[in-house]
């Protein structure tokens, strides 16, 4: 099965803007069919500069969204609860005026709220954000724009970090456009098997981000690569996927993601060598570096 592969904006920026849309441009010069969009700052990224951009190149438009603390449908605060639900509401405006099928990312909480709650506590957290992701949700199913819910690994939060997880909060949702984000990055952290976790998401799986255990290029550690698209075969799943990763040299993201050293000669080197990797095994040609079997 042929997919499309994208590439994070996260690679060459951050925060994204739209003097920054010359990245629209490169991704596609570099062999790829999708541009994901990740949204720090909404003030300076408009939906009409990212669709003539994205028109442009001739690449279609992945929007991902960014959850600092004051961004946290889960929160005790009411008015930070509002900030979060205004600021997906403008996500799923832009992913809908750009043609992405879903606004991805880890939108039940903060990034990097890890607390020790009681049962209580915990129940209460995540009763507040079905609340306030439900709300947007209604809104996005109107837009025909679908909800990516990521797990996070432990040391990012403390909410939702396995698949399991992730599907019992899609649940309380309840809406049939909530699904979720898998990235095997955080996979590799929390999941015993990556192909279990695959198949276990099924038609919940509404996106994927490829990233390699050390957030290197895909296939250049040990993530079982063969095992993990076997699985997307076996659920059917055509969707888009994306590499992710992250430069060092912002030190904002860098910060927020513990990444401490390059994982690669440069985001181009990264890019190109994750995107051959990648369309190798979707495309089952012979392939180094796929990885110990599952």
């Amino acid at each position: 099965m042929r997919r499309a592969i994208g590439a994070s904006s996260f690679l060459w920026s951050s925060p994204f803007c739209d003097g920054e849309l010359w990245l629209a441009q490169h991704v596609k010069a570099l062999g790829f069919e999708v541009f994901e969009v990740c949204v720090e700052d909404p003030a300076i990224v408009s939906a009409a500069a990212v669709a003539e951009a994205s028109e442009a190149a001739g690449i279609a438009v992945s929007v991902c969204g960014a959850f600092g603390p004051e961004r946290d449908v889960s929160h005790e605060d009411a008015v930070v609860r509002g900030q979060a639900v205004a600021y997906l509401e403008y996500c799923i405006d832009l992913a809908s005026r750009v043609g992405s099928p879903h606004v991805a990312g880890p939108m039940y909480a903060a990034t990097g709220v890890t607390r020790l709650l009681t049962g209580g506590e915990r129940k209460a957290q995540r009763s507040r954000a079905v609340e306030g992701l439900r709300r947007v949700a209604e809104m996005a199913g109107e837009r025909g724009v679908r909800l990516a819910i990521e797990p996070l690994n432990r040391f990012e939060t403390d909410l939702i970090n396995t698949i399991e997880q992730g599907l019992e909060l899609c649940d309380l949702v309840g809406l049939r456009n909530v699904g979720l984000l898998l990235d095997t990055f955080h996979m590799n952290i929390e999941e015993r098997s990556l192909p279990a976790a695959v198949r276990a998401a099924g038609d919940r799986l509404f996106h994927f981000h490829a990233s390699e255990n050390d957030r290197g290029a895909p296939g250049s550690g040990h993530i079982g690569w063969l095992e993990v698209f076997d699985a997307l075969d076996d659920i059917g799943y055509e969707g888009q996927i994306v590499i992710e990763s992250f430069t060092p040299e912002i030190k904002e993201i860098a910060r927020a993601v513990s990444l401490w050293r390059p994982v690669a000669e440069s985001p181009d080197a990264l890019a190109s060598a994750g995107l051959a990797f990648l369309r190798a095994v979707d495309t089952r040609r012979d392939v180094t570096g796929s990885g110990p079997a599952e």
